[in-house]
């Protein structure tokens, strides 16, 4: 039997340990996002797999037939969805002679005599702009091409890993149980029982927080669309389905959809009432959100401060690019269950409490 490591030697282990997978991180953080967000998923949708799988039913039969659901879901939305945009985006470009000519002649002389400031669009030729890109201007097309050729790389490296998380995922669902038994395996035994309360709790956490903020996206979702429907705005579902949807990012999903309903508001009525209702419609929902919904089914047992939720928001996403941004709350909630742990281990050590 091996002789234990001073305390000192440990703690030196600990924290290199601790910097070397910091910067291995940091190292392969460009093509660790798929991976990162392929595991989270698995771990929503290993519950379900768990329940299909039975002495009739293998686990690889499962998980092929979760996979299956959740692409028959998605290309369900897309097929509802996608189509509507494209026909709103029709109707917007349509009306937008008519908008441009409604800023000129109202918006601009109110801005004028009340703020003093002034300013004019040349109906003409944001019309000859538009007709040009409809039309498939050559200069646009060759522009494009140009920003193609810059960025192409990058897109393709996106589709790369859009195309990855699939696979990665269909291997982890299947192989679940063996990896949570390696990983299990490699916990230093003497604190092995204190490494399972904490994981015990991080699960609590992160399935309190993922089906609180499914239930909290689909009820406001269904508000949005239902309250700018009522509003009379014509663009009621998609503008409904992206706030409801982006709700999980704090005061940024309302205020996207805030704006993206007051210009079809305005282009749609061309008159202040019209859009007051849809002002009214984003408050209601502001209101109902923070004091009813979301305290209801995500509740305060997470403890994530707005400031945090839109720094992890923000630091995941410059570390790990778009799929950061879908990481960042679920790893931020699991992350806080370690601080609490940390803070209580600070306070009843000798760091804390020892004399000066």
């Amino acid at each position: 039997m091996a002789a234990p490591l001073p305390a000192n030697a440990q703690l030196w282990a600990w924290l290199a340990i601790a910097a070397a997978a910091l910067w291995l991180l940091w190292l392969l953080s460009p093509i660790l996002a798929p991976f990162l967000f392929a595991a989270i998923l698995a771990y929503v949708l290993d519950p379900l797999v768990e329940r299909l799988t039975g002495p009739r039913v293998r686990r690889m039969f499962a998980v092929v037939l979760v996979l299956l659901l959740a692409l028959a879901l998605l290309v369900a939305f897309a097929l509802v969805v996608l189509p509507l945009f494209v026909k709103e985006l029709g109707m917007l470009v349509d009306r937008l002679p008519a908008f441009l000519a409604w800023v000129n002649q109202q918006l601009a002389p109110w801005l004028k005599e009340t703020l003093g400031v002034a300013f004019q669009l040349d109906v003409e030729t944001v019309k000859s702009i538009a007709g040009g890109i409809l039309a498939g201007n050559q200069d646009v097309v060759g522009a494009l091409l140009g920003s193609l050729k810059v960025g192409g790389l990058a897109l393709i490296a996106f589709f790369v890993n859009l195309l990855l998380v699939p696979v990665v995922l269909f291997y982890l669902l299947r192989d679940w149980h063996g990896i949570v038994a390696r990983v299990d395996a490699l916990i230093p035994r003497r604190l092995h029982a204190r490494a399972l309360v904490i994981v015990r709790e991080v699960d609590a956490v992160l399935a309190e927080f993922l089906r609180g903020q499914l239930l909290v996206i689909a009820v406001m979702s269904v508000y949005y669309v239902a309250a700018l429907w009522l509003s009379g705005l014509q663009f009621a579902l998609p503008i409904g389905l992206i706030t409801g949807v982006l709700v999980f990012i704090p005061y940024v999903g309302s205020l996207t959809g805030l704006v993206l309903a007051s210009v079809a508001a305005l282009m749609q009525f061309g008159a202040a009432p019209g859009v007051l209702w849809v002002w009214l419609a984003f408050a209601i929902g502001q209101a109902l959100e923070g004091m009813a919904v979301t305290p209801w089914l995500v509740g305060e047992r997470i403890g994530l401060h707005p400031v945090a939720v839109i720094f992890a928001l923000l630091a995941f996403g410059q570390v790990f690019g778009f799929f950061g941004v879908l990481l960042a709350l679920p790893a931020s909630a699991a992350l806080l269950v370690a601080l609490r742990h940390l803070r209580q281990a600070y306070l009843a050590g000798p760091l804390y409490n020892g004399p000066m």
